[in-house]
């Protein structure tokens, strides 16, 4: 993967420790952003837009493959294949509630992404940074699992996106 790199967050603040950023696939896929910049602007807009914008805790971002999500797929949630990124908080929390020193992890797979983004006719850049906010709301204790919960969600990170200069992911393109 390569070595991890702190984002050097300030005291009393949100640290971020990114694994895989020196990788050239996923740093020629988001060129020309930095790709260190782009996760801490993400998680802090999300931490933010959930309430938690001073929250002292951590955050380990994974910058991966399709073959490592896809077997950490397999072995936390029981589904054999990949998926654009993965959230594995410490501890279950519910929206709003202040989280510990350690908030949790987020796994992104690199291909998932590049072929979504292609797909649904957007930036990875912009679809990179929305997987960054949709898995931080994950780890803040958003899900998706009801209607009722899958549209609080999506308007928080629509809001969220908003703020970042990114459009609405879950609008319909035009064809």
């Amino acid at each position: 993967m390569g070595m991890a790199l702190s984002a050097g967050a300030p005291p009393g603040g949100v640290e971020i420790v990114l694994d895989g950023a020196d990788d050239a696939a996923w740093q020629t896929l988001l060129l020309p952003a930095d790709p260190e910049a782009c996760v801490r602007e993400a998680i802090l807009a999300a931490l933010a837009g959930a309430g938690l914008g001073a929250a002292e805790t951590e955050v380990s971002v994974t910058l991966a493959d399709d073959a490592t999500v896809r077997e950490l797929n397999r072995e936390w949630r029981g589904k054999d294949k990949p998926t654009n990124i993965l959230s594995f908080p410490m501890v279950q929390l519910a929206p709003g509630e202040r989280p510990g020193p350690l908030l949790g992890d987020l796994v992104l797979a690199r291909e998932t992404l590049e072929r979504e983004a292609a797909s649904e006719r957007k930036s990875a850049l912009d679809h990179f940074r929305h997987l960054l906010v949709h898995g931080t709301l994950h780890l803040t204790g958003f899900d998706h699992e009801t209607d009722e919960e899958a549209e609080r969600m999506e308007a928080l990170e629509i809001e969220i996106l908003r703020g970042l200069g990114i459009a609405d992911p879950y609008a319909e393109a035009d064809d």
